[in-house]
């Protein structure tokens, strides 16, 4: 267990929302990267698993294209290379491509920390005590809930195909995926609505919890930590 099982689900959400402002706040590379880092740390901190090849695979097709749109089409004057006194591939919109790049991985390598660590009710208590409607509340949670299953269902079906000689491999199999998938998730859908429609799921405004949230002083001091390194970054940013 780490330190961020036992922080408050408000006081993750406050740090992650606040990291993400900071990622598209900041312009500068050497202080993205510096966040990116930060990002990697809470990562291993949380002790989630961190495979950085299979974060490379994921994100090359992506930073490449960002790569070539913002050379080709992005600001800036200064030229990489000329081929007959015509020039190609701008160095400002290089610069510009790899913040984009480290915002994009910053974003991807922190997001696990939040969902990963908050159990499903601790996240609607938390929403809900922040003046959430519990209706609302329920549906993101829900949400939270059903993408471990849905990675689940998908290699099922998968390993489905796989049995049947189906190709499992590029982007024309993830279409034999998605449709099965799809129609998996509505039925899902509709099974969750009936029974909370047998259960009388909102018919009143307000519901007790079993576990209240409560701040803590840990969730104090992070909070804390958070604001001022915030403000320390953008400091450094605008220097």
């Amino acid at each position: 267990m780490s330190v961020f099982n036992i922080l408050d689900a408000r006081t993750k959400l406050f740090i992650i929302l606040l990291f993400t402002i900071l990622v598209f706040l900041i312009d500068k590379l050497p202080v993205v990267v510096c966040l990116l880092f930060c990002a990697i740390i809470m990562r291993f901190s949380a002790k989630i698993p961190f495979r950085a090849v299979k974060l490379l695979k994921n994100l090359t097709l992506l930073a490449l294209f960002i790569i070539f749109m913002q050379t080709t089409f992005g600001p800036g004057d200064t030229y990489i290379m000329s081929i007959n006194g015509k020039g190609y591939f701008k160095w400002e919109g290089f610069i510009l491509a790899l913040v984009i790049i480290c915002r994009v991985a910053s974003l991807f390598i922190l997001m696990p920390v939040f969902s990963e660590t908050t159990p499903p009710h601790n996240i609607a208590a938390g929403l809900f005590s922040l003046g959430l409607n519990y209706r609302i509340a329920f549906i993101i949670t829900t949400a939270f809930n059903f993408i471990p299953l849905f990675k689940e269902e998908a290699l099922l079906i998968m390993d489905a195909q796989k049995l049947r000689g189906m190709n499992t491999k590029g982007i024309r199999a993830y279409a034999g995926v998605l449709v099965p998938l799809m129609l998996g998730a509505m039925r899902k859908a509709q099974v969750s609505s009936v029974a909370m429609d047998c259960r009388a799921f909102g018919i009143y405004k307000t519901r007790t919890w079993i576990d209240k949230p409560v701040f803590k002083g840990i969730d104090f001091c992070y909070i804390t930590g958070s604001i001022l390194f915030s403000v320390f970054m953008v400091i450094l940013n605008y220097l």
